[in-house]
């Protein structure tokens, strides 16, 4: 097992899940929120502030301007200069790659696609699925009623459309952006999952 693995997904699709399931089928490792420790402790960003970025452009100057006096680690003028947002991606971006390169392993979000597009042996997904499916599963998650379930699931994948939009060439959840798109509702979880594996083998065998 060679291949790195990046999932996109709508929220409520169960992406999280099936990326899950999906390491541990090959055995290989899950990053999601352990990117984001990783990156801090890299860049010497506190945790906190990348998680506050995390997949969530902000175009606020303001808050731009005073994050950027906590912010060290990196110290070009050109990186100075930059943006609070792009230097919290700029640390992601380097943590993806590092990943990549230490073996096998499934990343879900973040870009992780575009920050890998020059890797061979990356395979790229986008999970989606029905409305009903993903507000179903958010009610039941998250314990919330239907109105606030659907206003929630709105909110999040207009953040990861407009990050993946913003920091990457390609946009958010268009089939051409990715090889393989799957909708989880149609085969559950559990099939999803096994459709991926399937790809991912015949991906290793091709690629041999």
């Amino acid at each position: 097992m060679n291949t790195v693995i990046t999932i996109g997904r709508q929220f409520g699709s169960g992406g999280r899940e099936i990326g899950e399931k999906v390491a541990e089928y090959f055995g290989i490792k899950y990053y999601d929120k352990e990117l984001l420790t990783r990156a801090a402790k890299e860049s010497g960003f506190c945790e906190e502030m990348i998680q506050n970025h995390d997949e969530r452009p902000t175009n606020s100057f303001l808050y731009n301007l005073v994050m950027d006096t906590y912010s060290f680690g990196y110290n070009t003028s050109s990186f100075v200069d930059m943006p609070i947002s792009h230097k919290v991606f700029l640390a992601q971006f380097d943590t993806i790659k590092k990943i990549a390169d230490e073996g096998p392993c499934v990343i879900v979000g973040r870009c992780a696609d575009y920050a890998l597009a020059e890797y061979k042996n990356c395979i790229n997904l986008f999970i989606y699925a029905d409305e009903i499916a993903k507000v179903k599963r958010i009610m039941e998650k998250y314990q919330l009623p239907e109105v606030k379930a659907k206003e929630l699931m709105t909110k999040k994948d207009k953040q990861r459309q407009s990050y993946y939009n913003y920091y990457s060439s390609k946009k958010w959840g268009r089939a051409d952006s990715y090889d393989l798109c799957v909708n989880s509702s149609v085969l559950g979880l559990e099939g999803t999952v096994k459709l991926i594996a399937q790809y991912v083998e015949d991906f290793e065998k091709r690629n041999a």
